[in-house]
């Protein structure tokens, strides 16, 4: 979400998390949703630049967001079964 100001993040990372929490079936609150969101769009803009990718705009962002906050989620689930 480079590029954006602190307000935006916050809203489209809260935005993302919230939505990946409900397509994951994740029981998260607002401030976990929130991070979820922003960290999220990091691993996802990472992993579309590996490849080669770049989404932009707000809609796209937001893509990227819920993507890698459910990736995010999909790892969270792998760690917390093995240990």
């Amino acid at each position: 979400m480079e590029g954006y100001g602190i307000f935006m993040q916050i809203l489209l990372g809260g935005l993302a998390g919230w939505i990946a929490e409900k397509v994951m079936r994740f029981d998260t609150g607002l401030i976990m949703n929130i991070i979820l969101g922003i960290v999220g769009a990091i691993v996802g803009n990472k992993l579309l630049a590996l490849l080669g990718f770049g989404l932009g705009g707000v809609v796209g962002q937001l893509i990227v967001a819920v993507l890698g906050a459910c990736i995010l989620i999909l790892i969270y689930r792998a760690v917390r079964g093995r240990a």
